[in-house]
């Protein structure tokens, strides 16, 4: 079995409670309203914004044996650069507040999810990053168009307000390609490892960041 289907199969349970989470279920029924889609769309900036720095993180300290992937990196922090001002943009056109939540705080799961991937690359194994990438960018491709497309329909909302959603669905298809090969060529067990357990935590994290966005016009129920 390559790598990249051991690693779906070691994350089915994870991926599982991920997607039930009454947001995300809620989305993809049209049954989520403007204030919940902008609370979405806030913590979303907020773990977007790190994505580059993260990926800058985990190139810098990558083994001279890892080469190919330092080249991945950069490959990705090209792709990758700037995504969290499409997010602000979306704000705006839901009627919201961009400088606002340019300049908050994330609610406490989003943080977490952010302060663990860092942690991991700078203390565990920068390969680590692997296993966030495989979360996000496989999340994105299963769920970003359809519930971009269910939302416009529900929320009467203009295009503009999906920029961020429906853009990756199609991007993030062409980078799980990328991402197959990269993470067979892996050899090392403790790197597959590694990025195994991050995927399983980030799957969980995320799940937390989702389930603490209020579903229907409710508060946080973890803010930070």
């Amino acid at each position: 079995m390559k790598f990249y289907d051991e690693l779906r199969q070691a994350t089915v349970t994870e991926k599982k409670y991920l997607f039930s989470s009454p947001l995300i279920q809620g989305a993809l029924q049209g049954k989520v309203d403007v204030s919940s889609y902008s609370a979405f769309l806030a913590q979303a900036f907020h773990h977007v914004s790190h994505t580059v720095p993260l990926l800058m993180a985990c190139g810098a300290r990558l083994p001279a044996r890892m080469e190919w992937l330092r080249g991945a990196m950069a490959e990705y922090i090209e792709e990758e650069y700037g995504h969290q001002e499409w997010i602000l943009n979306d704000i705006k056109a839901c009627g919201g507040d961009a400088e606002a939540v340019r300049h908050g705080r994330p609610a406490l799961a989003t943080e977490l999810m952010v302060s663990t991937m860092y942690d991991r690359i700078n203390r565990l194994n920068p390969v680590s990053m692997l296993g966030m990438i495989f979360v996000l960018e496989g999340t994105s491709i299963e769920l970003a168009t359809n519930a971009a497309n269910t939302l416009q329909a529900s929320l009467k909302l203009p295009e503009a307000a999906f920029s961020y959603l429906s853009s990756h669905g199609a991007l993030d298809q062409e980078h799980m390609k990328f991402y197959e090969k990269l993470v067979n060529r892996l050899d090392d067990d403790d790197d597959k490892a590694c990025v195994i357990d991050t995927a399983r935590v980030i799957y969980t994290l995320y799940a937390q960041m989702f389930r603490t966005l209020p579903a229907s016009g409710e508060q946080y129920a973890l803010a930070g």
